[in-house]
């Protein structure tokens, strides 16, 4: 099991498998000038299948309401990356920070809405206690990671945003739709490592 991640952390630091398959970014993103820097945490649950925590942001909030997310957020000044993605886990689903081993980072995302988005990469203990915080999520679940990371599953779908067409990715597991910027820091993933052929 850990040479699965030893393998995910030696091509994280690595270029591209694939030049010729551009990564996807928020093709709004070109519209904001000053991003503001945040994190998310793709936790990697440490067992034979590993999976993917994944959360719904309550309906009630007032960015994102009902999106599938990965935990995360902004960036405070005197953090890095990595300490902003493991306190956001920790507020979120009340995962410590000592239980999360860190292999790596990912591409960066920027989205429409003005944030430069670093993926950090954790694996985290197989059937772990989670508290999620009901003020930032509605639900949690854990995903295969084999399923969101296999392109197969990512469907490039269209809508219309201020009158234009946006085009973005959707990954359907069972009853979860996971669209948009976690859908695309996914297949961005999917890309570093290796998964298109």
């Amino acid at each position: 099991m850990s040479a699965l991640f030893d393998r995910i952390s030696a091509r994280l630091t690595q270029g591209h498998a694939r030049t010729d398959v551009p990564l996807h970014r928020d093709p709004r993103a070109l519209i904001s000038e000053d991003f503001k820097p945040a994190a998310v945490l793709v936790a990697l649950t440490e067992r034979e299948e590993p999976g993917v925590l994944l959360l719904h942001r309550p309906s009630t909030m007032r960015a994102h309401p009902g999106q599938v997310a990965l935990p995360g957020g902004r960036i405070d000044a005197d953090e890095t990356p990595i300490d902003a993605a493991l306190r956001e886990a920790h507020e979120e689903l009340g995962i410590a920070p000592a239980l999360v081993r860190v292999i790596g980072q990912t591409d960066r995302y920027a989205t429409g809405s003005g944030y430069d988005i670093t993926p950090v990469i954790g694996v985290i203990p197989p059937d772990l206690a989670i508290s999620p915080n009901p003020t930032e999520v509605a639900q949690w679940f854990e995903a295969p990671l084999a399923f969101v990371l296999d392109p197969a599953n990512h469907h490039l779908k269209t809508s219309e945003w201020e009158g234009r067409k946006v085009d973005y990715f959707e990954i359907q597991w069972r009853e979860h739709r996971i669209w948009g910027v976690t859908a695309g820091v996914l297949r961005n993933l999917s890309l570093r490592l290796g998964c298109h052929g």
